[in-house]
C-alpha cells in the first residue's frame, strides 16, 4: 500500500495532541477522531474539551465523544468511516476486540515506555521514581491485553539526574509523534518484522495517586530524590511544614559532611548554598538535599530565594513531615 493511510486518531491529553499535531503535518489523512466526553475543569467546573479534541476543531476534523466502545451503533458509525487503521495515544477507553479487528491494518498504540517494562497508566513517572537510566515510545500492535502487543518501532532516550515527570513528558510526547509517522510511512511501504514482547523484564506503572505524594523520610534519599522529580508538576511530592505543606520540585541525594551525626528522619540541617539539607533514611544517617520548592501561598522558589524570602520558616533543626505537635519532643 503505497498512498497516504485513512486514518482514525483516538486520544485525549495534550501527550496525544502531540502525536495528532505530528499526524497532520504528515503525509497521511485522519478522517475522524475520538477523545473523551469533555470533563469539568476549572474553578467554574465548567465543561472543557480534552486537549486532543480542541486540536481536532482547529482543524475542522469530525470528532467522536462515545462514553465507551462497546456499543454495537458506535463500532457500526467507527467502522463506516472505512479507515485502514487506527490510531491510540492515551484515548482513556478500553478497546474492545470487536473495535481492534476493523480496521484492515488494525490498531496502533504509541506507548511512553520501553515495553515490556513499565505497560499501565503511569510509565513516565514510575520509570524516574524506579532510578530508570531511560526511557522512550513504543509503537505497539495492539491486542487485547493490556499493552501486550507486538512491538513495531521502539524509540529511546535518556533519564538525566534532573529529569522531571514533566520534563520527559514532552520530550516523550514529541518523540512519540515522530515515531508514530515514521510507523505509518513503513506501513505504506515494506512495513515491519512485528517484535512479540518478552514476558521477562515485565513491569507495571501503577496511576498516581494525590495519596502517595506525601513523603516518609525513613525512606533512603536516593528513593526521596527520584519520588520528588518523578512527581513534579503533579501530584507533587509534599512533607507537612508544621500546620502546612511544603511542596518540593527538585532534589538530589547526597552524602553527609565528614563527621555530621545522624539526625531524626525529616530535620533541617544546616542549609547548603542551594539546597535544604533533610536528614532522612531509617537512622536519619542519610542526606537530601531539596533546591527547588514552593510554601503555601508563595510560588514555586529555586531554595536559595525562598530562603531569602523565608528563612524564619525552614530554621535548621525544624522537623519536616510533623505537624507542630508531632515535632514536639
Amino acid at each position: 500500500m503505497s498512498r497516504p493511510l485513512r486514518v482514525i486518531f483516538a486520544g485525549t491529553p495534550v501527550f496525544a495532541a502531540e502525536s495528532l499535531a505530528a499526524l497532520l503535518a504528515s503525509r497521511h489523512d485522519v478522517v475522524a477522531v475520538y477523545t473523551q466526553p469533555d470533563r469539568p475543569a476549572g474553578r467554574g467546573r465548567r465543561l472543557t474539551p480534552s486537549p486532543v479534541k480542541a486540536l481536532a476543531q482547529e482543524h475542522g476534523l469530525p470528532v467522536f465523544q462515545p462514553s465507551s466502545l462497546k456499543a454495537p451503533e458506535v463500532q457500526a458509525e467507527l467502522a463506516g468511516l472505512e479507515a485502514d487503521i487506527m490510531v491510540v495515544v492515551a484515548y482513556g477507553l478500553i478497546l474492545p476486540r470487536a473495535v481492534l479487528e476493523i480496521p484492515p491494518l488494525g490498531c496502533l498504540n504509541v506507548h511512553a515506555s520501553l515495553l515490556p517494562r513499565w505497560r499501565g497508566a503511569a510509565p513516565i513517572q514510575r520509570a524516574i521514581e524506579a532510578g530508570d537510566q531511560e526511557s522512550g515510545v513504543t509503537i505497539m500492535q495492539m491486542d487485547a491485553g493490556l499493552d501486550t502487543g507486538d512491538m513495531l518501532l521502539v524509540r529511546r532516550t535518556p533519564i538525566a539526574a534532573t529529569t522531571t515527570g514533566g520534563e520527559l513528558h514532552d520530550t516523550l510526547a514529541t518523540l512519540g509523534g515522530q515515531a508514530l509517522v515514521e510507523a505509518l510511512d513503513a506501513l505504506t511501504g515494506p512495513g515491519f518484522d512485528a517484535t512479540p514482547q518478552t514476558e521477562a523484564g515485565v513491569t507495571y506503572a501503577a496511576k498516581l495517586s494525590k495519596a502517595e505524594a506525601e513523603l516518609d523520610f525513613r525512606r533512603p534519599a536516593v528513593e526521596l530524590a527520584a519520588r520528588i522529580r518523578a512527581f513534579n508538576p503533579w501530584p507533587v511530592a509534599w512533607c507537612a511544614l508544621g500546620g502546612d505543606r511544603l511542596r518540593l520540585l527538585m532534589a538530589r541525594a547526597a552524602s553527609p559532611d565528614p563527621g555530621e551525626a545522624p539526625m531524626p528522619p525529616g530535620t533541617l540541617r544546616d542549609h547548603g548554598p542551594d539546597a535544604l539539607r533533610i536528614a532522612c533514611g531509617e537512622a536519619g544517617d542519610q542526606l537530601l538535599e531539596v533546591t527547588r520548592a514552593q510554601l503555601p501561598g508563595g510560588k514555586p522558589l529555586a531554595v536559595s530565594e525562598l530562603l531569602r524570602a523565608r528563612a524564619e520558616r525552614l530554621a535548621p533543626g525544624t522537623r519536616l513531615g510533623y505537624t507542630d505537635e508531632e515535632a514536639t519532643p
